[in-house]
């Protein structure tokens, strides 16, 4: 004879939580402006001096083209005082997330270099509120 034995299948919730850099607001500006990007060749350098080590660097791209592959932004900062250099941007390989922001621990003199295609983009780089 044969016995019958109930199977039961327990379902497991698997949650992850992605490490989200901490949130923080800008004040005094070092540098506020937009930028228009419309060929693979356009770009634009800044220069400025920062005299807080709490600051912090925040952008929003907006693509000027339907067709996302056209659209991308790269923005690199450089230290001029020890050549060290950051790069950040939108599109290509470096996603699609529309804002970003990064805080910058370093003062000194700085230069941005920035490229793209067919976007604008709104720049802020100021100091970090407390």
């Amino acid at each position: 004879t044969a016995t019958t034995v109930p199977v039961t299948e327990t379902a497991v919730a698997v949650t992850t939580t992605a490490q989200q850099p901490a949130s923080f607001t800008l004040g005094d500006h070092y540098l506020k402006k937009s930028y228009s990007f419309q060929s693979e060749t356009d770009v634009t350098t800044e220069e400025f001096r920062v005299v807080d080590p709490s600051w912090g660097i925040e952008f929003t791209v907006l693509p000027l083209n339907e067709n996302l592959q056209y659209c991308w932004f790269e923005l690199t900062v450089t230290n001029l005082d020890n050549g060290q250099s950051e790069t950040y941007g939108y599109g290509r390989d470096m996603g699609f997330e529309k804002y970003q922001e990064y805080p910058m621990y370093t003062t000194g003199p700085y230069k941005l270099e920035m490229k793209g295609n067919r976007v604008k983009v709104d720049l802020n780089v100021a100091k970090r509120n407390p």
